[in-house]
């Protein structure tokens, strides 16, 4: 069995905050039932509904299309909830009070239902009403500040973390209260805010500013010559290594593996402080090094010398990486629109849970097939519904 077989949740969700949680839970054995407006769906599908936007982040999850504005449409959501564990939602501020779904209507008709909510402010405090997405989220955490260089300005950050960052944070929530409702009987409201858990990204940095009397600074790609960027050969955009020697021994091994043992007894770098304030001629020496390899062969000695480095890959080296590749981290699936399209996988191995990953759903590709299983509707009424644009089906 995988390790949350028998967990079933109603999927809410838009974009990538939610969406991440419930992949996450999706991929770990968790039926998953996405509830999206007919038409058009989540709007991360795009104007063809299966943006490679809405594919990446929605595979393992079965789509059913229900107009949840409209009497009948919020009715049938309702009559569903009984069998399922969890609702997660990330809508607006005020959306799911407006179509008169929130915690307190759900659980009076489930009472131990759990009832995940991921906004970006949460709900409650003077900014409770603010509309947010990723970097809105990682600019309020902090996480613009620390990121750019020194002297420049703050940077938006690469990784949106702000979004999925905060939905496997909600994914664990969720399968904790799972774990205690398996053993109390009783469901929970949970609530996060995505500024908070951002915030959790950011605690090594705050861990230099005496508990927050000062803010933590920029330092770009590296102001430690051993702890740094550097240029390979290649001259492309990402034809790049990063450098971490931490520890004195690891920058011992930095000066064997560049065959530059002299380094050691040099008096300009015999020290941290030293290596600091002559950075730029160590860095120097350094870059000769590596601009005369690639940055897979500069990795490979480095690595091998016990010196961690990385070569800088890209998003397209991923999908081609041997490492990945062997590791089976890249899975080619098929996809009812799309044919054949190649996922990244979940990078949790579980020896006794294993889950195949499935493509992403079509826009109410399992109306019919929820409906019939949960609500018992016979195709007759299936067939009303739909033609009355309460319930799409792909």
């Amino acid at each position: 069995m995988s390790a949350l077989e028998g967990l079933r949740i109603l999927d809410m969700t838009q974009y990538e905050a939610g969406t991440s949680c419930t992949q996450a839970l999706a991929w770990m054995g968790a039926d998953v039932v996405k509830v999206e407006p007919p038409g058009t769906g989540d709007p991360g599908r795009g104007p063809d509904g299966s943006a490679e936007y809405f594919v990446v982040w929605n595979s393992n999850k079965r789509s059913i299309a229900i107009d949840l504005r409209s009497d009948e449409g919020r009715d049938l959501l309702l009559k569903m909830l009984p069998q399922y564990d969890v609702f997660v939602e990330n809508y607006g501020p005020g959306v799911v009070e407006k179509l008169n779904i929130d915690y307190d209507v759900m659980k009076a008709i489930k009472p131990d239902i759990i009832y995940a909510r991921l906004k970006g402010f949460g709900t409650s405090g003077p900014w409770s009403d603010y509309k947010c997405y990723d970097m809105v989220a990682q600019a309020a955490a902090g996480a613009f500040s620390i990121t750019g260089e020194a002297e420049g300005p703050p940077m938006r950050p690469g990784p949106t973390m702000g979004d999925a960052g905060t939905g496997v944070q909600l994914a664990l929530a969720i399968t904790a209260a799972w774990a205690q409702k398996l053993r109390t009987g009783r469901g929970q409201l949970i609530e996060l805010a995505m500024q908070e858990a951002m915030t959790y990204y950011l605690r090594t940095s705050t861990s230099g500013t005496n508990y927050g009397e000062r803010a933590a600074s920029r330092s770009g790609n590296g102001q430690l010559p051993t702890m740094s960027l550097y240029q390979s050969a290649g001259g492309g955009p990402n034809d790049y290594v990063y450098v971490m020697a931490v520890t004195p021994r690891m920058w011992e091994s930095l000066c064997v593996a560049i065959d530059r043992a002299d380094l050691l007894t040099d008096p300009r770098f015999e020290t941290p402080q030293s290596r600091f304030e002559n950075r730029k001629e160590l860095k120097s020496v350094i870059e000769e090094w590596t601009r005369s390899r690639d940055k897979y062969e500069a990795m490979r000695i480095l690595s091998e010398g016990g010196v961690p480095a990385s070569a800088v890959l890209d998003t397209s080296d991923l999908y081609q990486n041997p490492h990945l590749l062997e590791r089976g981290f890249v899975h080619e699936v098929e996809h009812a629109e799309k044919g054949k399209v190649t996922l990244l996988g979940w990078p949790a191995r579980m020896s006794e849970s294993n889950v195949e990953i499935k493509a992403a759903p079509i826009l109410g590709q399992h109306s019919s097939e929820v409906l019939t299983e949960d609500l018992h509707l016979s195709s007759e009424d299936l067939d009303r519904l739909i033609d009355q644009g309460i319930v799409g089906q792909s």
